[in-house]
C-alpha cells in the first residue's frame, strides 16, 4: 500500500470498532516508545489489540505494546494507541497513516502524538520532556509521503498548509498545565529521520545546524495526516537520551531509550491529563 487506499477502507475499520465501543471518542492519543504508562489512567477501558483490527500496521519493536485503547479520561472518550509502527520496519508511509485516519473516522477532533527522542539541543537532559513547536520533515524531503497518490478532497485538500502543524492553543494547554505542576518543559523543534540506525556525530551535527533540537523515528507522518484531516495537533517529545557529537561519547542503545521513557511517562501523563482537563 505505497498510496492512500480509499476512504471506505478507513470507516469500515472505524465501522468496527465503533461496533463494540459505547462513545464515540473525541481526543485520539498516540504513545511512543516506552511511553504506554500514559494510558494507566484510561478508565471503562475496550482495548483492541493490533493484530485484531484489519490493515492496522503492528509494530515489532520492544517497548510498544501493540493495542489500542478506549475509554474515559479527564471528562473525555479518547482514544489511545499503546505503541506505534515505524517506515524502517518495511511499513509505507500510505500504511503508517491509517491509524491517524481511522481515529477520524471515529470521530476524534483533537490528537496527540508522542514520541521518545534524542536531544540535540545542548541545554536539553535526558528525561526532558519537550513540546514540539515544529518539525522538518526529512523524509518527506525525501520524497516519502503518506499524502502520496489521489487526493480525496472529502478528507483535506491536495495541498496541505503546515505552517502551524502543531496547534497554538493546544499548546498554549500544555505550557498552562507544566507551570501549574511544576514540569520543566522544553520546546523546540522535532526532526524526522527514517530510522532504524541511530545517528552519526556527523549527522547529529547538520541537524543542529538546520535547526533541530530533538530527533527521532516517528510522528511526522502521522502530523501531516492529520493536518490533512483538519485535526489540531500536541506534539510531546520525551527526551530520551543526548545526541553524541563524538564517536568517543557512548553509545545510544534502545535499552537506554526505554529505560528514560519509563521515568519520563508519569511526568507526560500527568502533563496530557492536564491539558484533557482544560479542553
Amino acid at each position: 500500500m505505497e498510496d492512500q487506499p480509499p476512504r471506505s477502507l478507513y470507516q469500515a475499520i472505524a465501522a468496527y470498532i465503533r461496533g463494540q465501543i459505547e462513545e464515540r471518542p473525541d481526543v485520539g492519543i498516540i504513545l511512543g516508545s516506552g511511553l504506554g504508562v500514559v494510558a494507566s489512567r484510561v478508565e471503562e477501558a475496550v482495548t483492541f489489540p493490533y493484530d485484531g483490527l484489519p490493515f492496522w500496521p503492528r509494530s515489532g519493536v520492544e517497548g510498544h505494546q501493540g493495542e489500542l485503547v478506549i475509554g474515559r479520561w479527564a471528562g473525555h472518550v479518547v482514544a489511545v494507541m499503546r505503541g506505534r509502527a515505524h517506515y524502517y520496519e518495511g511499513y509505507s508511509m500510505a500504511e503508517l497513516a491509517l491509524p491517524v485516519r481511522v481515529l477520524h473516522a471515529l470521530g476524534i477532533k483533537h490528537l496527540v502524538v508522542t514520541n521518545a527522542a534524542g536531544g540535540l539541543d545542548p541545554a536539553f537532559h535526558a528525561g526532558d520532556v519537550m513540546l514540539i513547536t515544529d518539525h522538518i520533515n526529512l523524509v518527506g524531503m525525501a520524497g516519502l509521503s503518506p499524502l502520496r497518490g489521489p487526493n480525496d478532497p472529502v478528507l483535506g485538500p491536495r495541498f496541505p498548509d503546515m505552517r502551524q502543524a502543531y496547534d497554538p492553543t493546544l499548546a498554549g494547554l500544555a505550557r498552562s498545565v507544566a507551570k501549574e505542576k511544576l514540569i520543566t518543559l522544553r520546546e523546540g523543534v522535532y526532526v524526522m529521520v527514517a530510522g532504524p540506525v541511530f545517528e552519526t556525530p556527523a549527522d547529529i551535527r547538520f541537524l543542529r545546524l538546520i535547526g533541530a533540537d530533538a530527533v527521532g523515528m516517528s510522528t511526522v507522518p502521522e502530523v501531516v495526516t492529520a493536518r490533512h484531516l483538519g485535526l489540531p495537533v500536541l506534539g510531546l517529545s520525551g527526551i530520551t537520551n543526548v545526541a553524541p557529537l563524538s564517536a568517543d561519547d557512548a553509545p545510544t542503545t534502545h535499552e537506554e531509550v526505554l529505560a528514560t521513557a519509563q521515568v519520563i511517562g508519569p511526568r507526560m501523563r500527568t502533563l496530557i491529563e492536564g491539558v484533557l482537563e482544560k479542553l
